[in-house]
């Protein structure tokens, strides 16, 4: 069990230590779930409050909270500093020493010598994966793959033929990573082609028929990304989607064909990216928001939860609302849509009074 002083918390969180103690730091915890032993992290009010009740003798909490009944260590950016205590405590998943008996390697596959492959791992001819990478059981890698070094693949990743993956890509349960694009394309003009030009649906068309295209890109996943469980990114139709380094993803996205991701951009669960959108760096995506396709995004931009995007935007843009329109304009709506309820609530009080100028028939 890893355990730690006072001291040597506070110089790894950068914080302000006051009342020494001589307690043994060997796990994190909030306050009521702590003991003598544990770090009780207290970075809200409600937590700063539990504090009185607490069987821990040392807490984290943010700059200026300095109690009595408990020694500090107060830091300054308190979630920060929580992330520095989660790696030093974190349990790394364990992984096989070097390739497991029941996975399947093709001969034509290139893998380094310190390279973890677990169970039932299945890496296709021409793959090619660099020092340092651990792929847990039960995940797929197809033909042609390059992998970078000190990638981790949890269980259940499926990868496809061609795919590029840089250094340090973390895979949670389940990605899917390189499916075909969904892109098809009818015989005639479809419904959606009617709406766009005519504004209606004039008759259905029950003998359409429905072709696929075929995706011969792939993706590009460069350094320092991670992507959440079960999230699907597809490969491009002629050119590569592509995943900025330093992105983040979380779980159950979907991000579709040709699509061009920037550097250190945050995309949270539930988020739908239709193909060929650009995105630029630093974008902030909330849940459940969707991007129609073909739409490009500034730099620096921030779209709110589930945001229902139809069109482009310029750099640092806050985007909310469905259809989505900048945040100044949505605040304008809101003001408006009140105005006119106040107006209608006035209207009712008089409306007898207008009733009783009316002429008679």
């Amino acid at each position: 069990m890893k355990s730690y002083t006072q001291e040597q918390i506070s110089e790894i969180v950068g914080g302000i230590l006051t009342k020494v103690t001589t307690a043994t730091i060997n796990r994190i915890a909030p306050p009521l779930l702590s003991d003598e032993n544990t770090l009780a992290l207290a970075l809200g009010e409600e937590e700063i409050e539990n504090l009185s009740q607490t069987k821990a003798q040392v807490a984290l909490v943010p700059l200026g909270v300095n109690l009595e009944n408990i020694s500090t260590i107060e830091v300054e950016r308190p979630r920060l500093a929580m992330m520095k205590l989660l790696h030093l405590f974190y349990i790394p998943p364990e992984t096989q020493s070097g390739i497991h008996p029941t996975a399947v390697v093709h001969p034509e596959a290139k893998v380094a010598e310190n390279v973890s492959v677990g169970a039932n791992v299945v890496i296709s001819r021409g793959a090619e994966i660099a020092n340092g990478t651990k792929i847990l059981p039960n995940c797929y890698i197809g033909r042609n793959v390059i992998i970078g070094e000190n990638c981790l693949f949890h269980a259940g990743c499926h990868i496809g033929d061609e795919v590029q993956i840089g250094n340090r890509v973390i895979l949670q349960q389940g990605c899917s990573i390189g499916a075909d694009g969904f892109s098809f394309v009818t015989e005639n003009p479809d419904n959606i082609e009617k709406a766009k030009h005519e504004g209606e649906i004039k008759e259905a068309n029950t003998k359409q028929k429905i072709y696929k295209i075929p995706s011969i890109g792939s993706v590009v996943i460069e350094d320092d990304v991670e992507i959440g469980a079960n999230t699907a990114i597809d490969r491009g139709t002629i050119e590569n989607t592509v995943i900025g380094a330093s992105t983040k993803i979380d779980n159950l996205v979907q991000i579709g064909h040709n699509c061009k991701i920037g550097k250190a951009c945050m995309i949270v669960s539930q988020v739908g990216i239709a193909g060929s959108c650009v995105i630029g760096d630093r974008v902030v995506i909330a849940g459940q928001a969707g991007l129609a396709d073909h739409l490009s995004i500034g730099s620096d931009s921030i779209i709110m939860a589930q945001a229902g995007v139809t069109k482009s935007f310029p750099e640092r843009s806050i985007i909310i609302g469905a259809p989505a329109v900048p945040r100044k304009d949505f605040v304008k709506q809101l003001k408006i849509a009140k105005s006119a309820e106040e107006l209608v609530t006035k209207f009712k009080k008089y409306e007898h009074l207008l009733k009783a100028l009316e002429p008679e028939e």
